[in-house]
């Protein structure tokens, strides 16, 4: 049995055919299923990358959802509490507008410099962004400085986490058996909620060591500040991935695969449309888990932050089995049929998600949290295998990369946002249900949208 290897477009012109040449993919040794043990390696490096990358984001998350409204937007604070949430939700999302042109800046980049480089510019741009907001003086020291640096370092964290995604996700998918495109894909999705559970745990424990006051006034620094040892680690995966024969795979894959995205727009803009708006539901919802009802929990209702956190910590555990079972699900039962049956059910919930937590039990919540958590991997853990077989492959990389980063900016940018808008404009948290609900339709008429039949076909 034979590598898979991406296949070259034979109408390419020759100065393309001879960069390819020039370049060839590795050959690996076979192995069942064409992945080796150095595959594994790298997927487990990237995973872990991901890992990473997703708690910095997570952790800025949590902070705009308990901490920047009163230090760091404190004008509208002392006026408004309300709209000072409201702003500290937009600083989150503003970094997903900047995703898609950190994808294209590392692709350019990686053309030219390598993408060994290229990865590490992405880990220290993300990781330096982290570490320089743990240090930020906040709006009574400096005033308006605060925020408007805050905002610079949360675009800076949007840049650099364009580019890693896309690569990882082809990689696994492409190396698996037909029958188990479902699984290997969903191990890159891991690091989302890998991410969570890192953050959370790390906000669970210095909040229930620390005193309120203690934990509003420096403790929520730690976690920003500690991300250097976490670009220790990232360093270190960085090079065993670069030692890896992998990794030259990964260069072939982004010549390959990759296209500009003016060609891509023109010959393919129906899937990157679809890839963008079947991910926007999961992306939304995913932020009400994220960062929405912990803020909503201890701001509105009172619940102590330890036990928010302890629940939204057993929460991430559950997306993580729910992202690897669903994924697995997916190979037997069909891709688009676990992301509809995944929609459907985003839709019945997303309301009676509300019902529950606005009972003030915190039993009641960690119920509401608990099921949507287990049902978000229907939606997310077969994704990586269904994007990678709507693409054509002389433009794999960049359809996906590029329809990813898209459903980002549709669906989670601003969800928080927006939930915080409606709760302040309405009085009630049913129209915060109505527009997750809203959301996932679009998404579920994007999933009924997806060909049929393309599961079984050659991704080469």
């Amino acid at each position: 049995m034979t590598s898979h290897q991406p296949e070259h477009d034979l109408s390419a012109n020759s100065s393309s055919t001879t960069e390819a040449e020039k370049h060839p993919i590795p050959e690996f040794p076979p192995t069942p299923g064409n992945v080796t043990k150095e595959h594994r390696r790298v997927l487990a490096g990237a995973m872990v990358g991901t890992t990473i990358e997703w708690f910095d984001f997570f952790i800025y998350a949590q902070a705009a959802g308990l901490i920047f409204a009163q230090h760091y937007f404190n004008p509208a604070a002392n006026d408004r509490p309300g709209l000072a949430q409201i702003v500290a939700w937009a600083s989150l999302g503003i970094s997903f507008l900047f995703r898609p042109l950190g994808a294209i800046l590392a692709g350019h980049l990686g053309d030219r410099l390598g993408r060994k480089p290229v990865l590490v510019l992405t880990l220290l741009g993300m990781g330096g962004a982290t570490v320089l907001i743990g240090v930020l003086p906040t709006y009574e020291s400096i005033g308006i400085a605060a925020p408007l640096i805050l905002v610079l370092l949360r675009i800076l964290q949007g840049l650099s986490a364009g580019g890693e995604w896309g690569g990882a996700a082809l990689l696994s998918v492409e190396h698996a058996p037909v029958n188990k495109r479902g699984l290997f894909g969903a191990f890159p999705q891991i690091g989302v909620p890998s991410g969570m559970f890192l953050a959370t745990i790390f906000m669970l424990v210095i909040a229930a060591t620390l005193t309120p006051e203690q934990f509003e006034s420096w403790g929520w620094r730690i976690p920003f500040i500690s991300s250097l040892v976490l670009i220790a680690i990232g360093f270190w995966i960085r090079r065993l991935v670069g030692e890896s024969p992998v990794f030259e795979e990964l260069e072939a894959l982004a010549r390959t695969e990759s296209a500009p995205l003016s060609i891509l727009i023109r010959e393919h803009r129906k899937p990157v449309f679809l890839a963008a708006i079947i991910f926007a539901g999961n992306n939304a919802a995913g932020y009400m888990l994220i960062a929405y009802f912990m803020s909503y929990a201890t701001k509105v209702l009172g619940h102590d932050r330890p036990t928010v956190l302890a629940v939204s910590l057993a929460a991430s555990v559950l997306w993580g089995i729910s992202t690897l079972g669903f994924g697995a699900l997916s190979d037997k039962v069909g891709r688009k049929r676990t992301f509809v049956w995944g929609y459907i059910f985003a839709m019945i919930w997303a309301v009676p998600t509300w019902w529950l937590i606005d009972t003030g039990s915190i039993v009641w919540y960690a119920v509401a949290l608990f099921v949507l958590a287990s049902m978000l991997g229907a939606s997310y853990g077969p994704q990586s295998a269904m994007y990678a077989e709507m693409f054509p492959a002389k433009v794999r990389l960049s359809g996906v990369s590029i329809g990813y980063a898209s459903g980002s900016i549709i669906g989670g940018a601003f969800a928080p946002m927006i939930a915080a808008l409606l709760l302040e404009s309405t009085g009630n948290t049913t129209s915060i249900g109505i527009y997750i609900a809203a959301v996932c339709a679009v998404s579920l008429v994007g999933s009924l949208m997806v060909p049929k039949g393309i599961q079984e076909r050659s991704l080469h």
